[in-house]
């Protein structure tokens, strides 16, 4: 079983690159807007009652998979490194699938805001992200979360094994899924 994390800001290409992954592997893609997106038929994400159903979802999701035949699974994530909760929220993630054999890749994804801005409103980005439709929420979302989080992590920050951080401001989704696959034998 492997598991991916694929983890940066908004926008940074996350979702797509995880597609592009999931072509090359035989991993399953799990971007999380998935659930975001499921809850937001029922409950805003930002209510305590939509972001415990997401957690929910995803606890389930990761605890079926983490014992099933799978070959293994991409998860992607906005870790906020500044925030403890965001921190062991990854770590519980990963022991679940350490815990049963799993082997564990993080990939840390950074481009800067104006490349992010651009990306925000491309068609497969709007196409499974409906919460992301209205483009003016977005943008100020975005924006907003660049000067109260810190998305990416500091050098030597990650110390695992399995780590690799790519600027993929001027590479295509399919190259960066590559660089991947290479690196970690995927």
């Amino acid at each position: 079983m492997k598991f991916v994390l694929i983890f940066g800001p908004q926008a940074v290409g996350k979702m797509t690159v995880g597609q592009e992954l999931a072509k090359l592997t035989n991993l399953k893609l799990f971007h999380n807007h998935m659930t975001i997106e499921l809850v937001a038929n029922f409950f805003s994400y930002g209510s305590d009652v939509g972001r415990r159903l997401v957690t929910l979802f995803r606890q389930e999701i990761f605890d079926e998979v983490s014992k099933s035949d799978l070959e293994g699974l991409i998860f992607t994530y906005v870790w906020a490194f500044d925030d403890k909760a965001d921190w062991n929220y990854t770590e519980n993630i990963a022991e679940l699938f350490r815990s049963r054999g799993g082997e564990v890749f993080y990939v840390e994804l950074e481009s800067p805001l104006d490349v992010r801005l651009e990306r925000n409103v491309t068609s497969n980005r709007l196409a499974h992200k409906p919460s992301k439709r209205n483009t003016e929420w977005s943008v100020q979302e975005m924006q907003r979360s660049a000067i109260n989080y810190r998305l990416n992590s500091l050098p030597g920050e990650i110390k695992e094994k399995n780590y690799l951080r790519i600027d993929n401001s001027n590479m295509s989704a399919e190259e960066t899924a590559k660089l991947i696959c290479d690196t970690f034998k995927l």
